[in-house]
């Protein structure tokens, strides 16, 4: 068993952590009420237009932008992996880093694969294993939509000139506080809808459909790569929040445990000197 002295410091240790921890999870909690409220103010409207934008593409041709729908043999593709760029958020990174690395395997094993990083954690990891044409660590300081156009458009501009054939963003979607869904999400070519919806729905095109398209296409896709990155961000504070927490109770447990042990061996040293000043009281008398 561990001296007291021992104990007294490792009960030290993990009050300091305990304190970390604990700041940590306020500081997410914090954060998140804003991330949430964002992310859920702008779904319906991010919904909308997509379902919008996937019945119109069903009509396009060519010659009225249907270069955003264009089906092409896929032999280059672009995957958007979105983490963070902090850790102590608990499988959060590293569910988005498994579930692209086995896409990858799984689905496009001998394709030229490139990856555009956004967060630091993905950047890093997925560095060493894949050919990261470039990352993005600092959109989190100033997450905007007019910083998000700036990467959308790369990205669309990729596709139209051939660079690419397919571009897929990977993500965690945010449900609450407590639970985060990795998505694979189709990012072009704009995926028609299925099914009769199409066949259902009768649009009156003003102004003409030609010009709807160069408009609302470029903007739905830039409102979608948005929505993945407000998703992701407000599932980063929601991870930490929840994995600080645990950590906190963990660590409560730890110290429990272990004032526990320390009363335990501080008795026993207790009990150890009466009874050798009890054994030398009765040697004198004897």
């Amino acid at each position: 068993m561990a001296n007291l002295k021992e104990i007294r410091n490792r009960i030290t240790s993990i009050g300091s952590t305990m304190q970390i921890t604990s700041a940590m999870k306020m500081v997410s909690a914090a954060k998140l009420k804003k991330a949430q409220d964002a992310i859920t103010a702008m779904r319906p409207y991010s919904e909308k237009l997509t379902e919008l934008l996937q019945s119109l593409s069903a009509t396009l041709d060519a010659n009225a932008g249907g270069v955003y729908s264009e089906q092409r043999e896929v032999s280059k593709v672009l995957l958007v992996a979105i983490t963070s760029n902090r850790g102590l958020c608990g499988g959060f990174n590293s569910s988005v880093i498994k579930a692209t690395t086995k896409y990858i395997e799984e689905s496009y094993d001998g394709k030229d694969v490139s990856i555009l990083a956004i967060g630091k954690k993905g950047a890093d990891l997925l560095d060493k294993q894949f050919n990261v044409v470039e990352s993005n660590t600092t959109i989190f300081d100033n997450l905007t939509f007019d910083n998000v156009a700036v990467i959308a458009e790369r990205i669309t501009d990729s596709f139209i000139d051939g660079t690419y054939d397919k571009v897929e963003i990977i993500y965690n979607e945010f449900k609450n506080a407590a639970t985060q869904v990795t998505q694979i999400e189709q990012f072009l070519p704009i995926a028609s809808v299925n099914g009769d919806t199409n066949e259902h729905v009768d649009y009156i095109f003003e102004p003409s459909k030609a010009e709807i398209v160069l408009q609302l296409i470029p903007k739905s896709l830039k409102t979608q790569l948005y929505k993945s990155i407000r998703d992701s961000f407000a599932s980063e504070h929601g991870a930490r929040m929840t994995a600080m927490h645990k950590a906190t109770d963990n660590a409560n447990d730890l110290r429990n445990d272990l004032l526990l042990t320390y009363n335990k061996a501080r008795q026993a040293a207790i009990t150890n000197e009466i009874l050798e000043i009890v054994g030398g009281a009765e040697a004198l008398n004897n």
